[in-house]
């Protein structure tokens, strides 16, 4: 199987936080990337093979819907979605591609 991408959108630190260390438990995943997208938002990115991708995705998906920020029980899941074996040119453009820093950590 080829390399995947996939992210999971929440808002907050604390609850990206929590859903990337449940998505790195879940499955043989690399955490290649936690990106501020604006205001408290936070896009979760990982890297490995498809299923196991899908497999990460799907549970940092639950993990989140478990999640309420306050009494009133506001929702802290925006979005998410994965890309089997994605383009090198948009490789190229976002911050999706194995670093140095994470190369440690690769699977």
């Amino acid at each position: 199987m080829g390399n995947a991408v996939g992210m999971v959108e929440v808002r907050g630190l604390p609850p990206a936080l929590a859903v990337a260390d449940v998505m790195v438990k879940a499955a043989r995943v690399t955490l290649v990337e936690m990106e501020k997208v604006s205001g408290a938002y936070v896009t979760i990115i990982v890297r490995g093979n498809v299923s196991d991708v899908k497999m990460a995705v799907e549970a940092g998906i639950e993990a989140a819907k478990k999640m309420h920020s306050n009494k009133e029980g506001d929702k802290l899941f925006l979005s998410s979605h994965y890309i089997p074996r994605p383009s090198d040119n948009l490789m190229a453009v976002l911050p999706i591609e194995y670093t140095e820093d994470t190369d440690e950590f690769r699977v």
